[in-house]
């Protein structure tokens, strides 16, 4: 005999199954695949913004954009790939829907924030615009489109698109520390 899942476990799986279906990221919405009442879903989640923080929280490894460089080209890079695995099909339809576009956007300062402080030892003196390019490419390559590309396209698992990943970043610090940046126009 299995436990019954708990209003927050129901209310948690119905928002990745939301997501998975692309339908629109609502309370209503989250409360009926939830099976339960929309103010039970209010008292969890205040407003459509903490919905798709909760989204986010779901999709995203445990740990991730805390870690540093070591981190992040050690276990992060696997960490990462392996549980937008885990929660594929909601990765793929946030990867292609705007209500997924919302959810990413809401984090895109701490996003930044977090790769600039990551990456700011070895990017050295690199000055503007080279060194926002080459953290925007730095940030790509760890990133729910790289895995979806990698996946979709080329038909890699997790470690592989980790081990790929890995290599391609230590490449382009490697190329920035021998004095080699994005071209500036």
């Amino acid at each position: 005999m299995t436990a019954e899942k708990s209003t927050d476990e129901r209310i948690r799986d119905a928002l990745l199954a939301v997501t998975a279906k692309g339908l629109p990221l609502t309370h209503d919405v989250v409360a009926h695949e939830a099976q339960t009442s929309r103010r039970t879903v209010y008292r969890r989640y205040e407003d459509q913004a903490a919905l798709r923080r909760a989204v986010w929280a779901l999709l995203s490894p445990v740990g991730v954009m805390q870690g540093d460089l070591d981190w992040l080209l050690g276990p992060g890079l696997d960490d990462t790939f392996g549980a937008f695995d885990a929660k594929s099909a909601a990765m793929i339809a946030a990867m292609a829907s705007a209500e997924g576009r919302a959810i990413r956007n809401q984090k895109t300062a701490d996003r930044v924030a977090y790769f600039r402080d990551v990456y700011a030892d070895a990017l050295g003196d690199l000055a503007e615009p080279q060194r926002t390019r080459a953290l925007a490419v730095l940030q790509l390559l760890s990133s729910g489109l790289a895995w979806r590309e990698m996946r979709d396209q080329w038909g890699m698992d997790a470690p592989a698109m980790a081990a790929a990943s890995r290599w391609a970043i230590k490449v382009l610090l490697e190329a920035v520390a021998r004095g080699s940046a994005p071209d500036a126009r």
